[in-house]
Formats: structure tokens, sequence, C-alpha cells
């Protein structure tokens, strides 16, 4: 069965850090764009990171320099590692992967997870 499954959520106070992990079933991640993306209450779902196939990253303007996306392929696995964390990152953080992308511009949608809570406290 192809999914992916994300761990790693938690509630943090404003500075700290998670690292999200995104294991992946059915499917090599290596053919694949990994990537994550968020969605707070009442807002709409919001690109944070991406991994594309080839090894290039790119990252949502408010993340960069605080987050790292980053895979292993040997291990079918993805993460997301969030620094200096602010409350305005609070929210559902899902493990997405498409057939391609290129920065933030992607193919289709092929399996998306349940997601992970993120709280971040001021």
């Amino acid at each position: 069965q192809v999914r992916v499954v994300e761990s790693g959520g938690g509630s943090v106070e404003a500075g700290g850090s998670l690292r999200l992990s995104c294991a992946a079933f059915g499917f090599k991640i290596s053919n694949y764009c990994m990537s994550w993306f968020r969605q707070a209450p009442g807002s709409a779902p919001e690109g944070v990171a991406y991994s594309d196939s080839d090894g290039s990253t790119t990252y949502e303007d408010s993340v960069k320099g605080r987050f790292t996306i980053s895979r292993d392929n040997a291990k079918n696995t993805q993460s997301l590692q969030m620094n200096s964390l602010r409350p305005e990152d609070t929210a559902m953080y899902h493990c997405a992967v498409y057939a391609y992308c290129s920065g933030a511009d992607t193919g289709d949608l092929e399996v998306w997870g349940q997601g992970t809570q993120v709280t971040v406290s001021s």
C-alpha cells in the first residue's frame, strides 16, 4: 500500500526546535519530489519545503535559514529540521509526494500523510 507516515511533532516554546520525519511505504522516494506542507486552522495549505529527486531544495520565504529538508533514499525517509520556531509556525505539518518539482512548481500530488501537529508557544 502506497502511503507516508509522519512523526515528530509536538509543543515547544518560541526559539525551540523540532525534527519531523516521514516514512514512505510502497514506493521509492528516490524517484519523487518530497515535500512538507502545513495548514493552520482556518488557513489554506502552505508549501514549506521541497526536495527534488536531484537533491535540489526549495523553501518558503518565512522558513528560509530556519528549516532544513533532507532525505535518506536508502531508508526511504525524509525529515524536516525546524529551528528557531515561531508561534506563526504552529500548524499541522504534512509529508507530501509529487511526481516532480522545480522550485515550488510541482507535478501532480501523488501521496500525502495525515500530518503531525506542531504547536509553538510565545
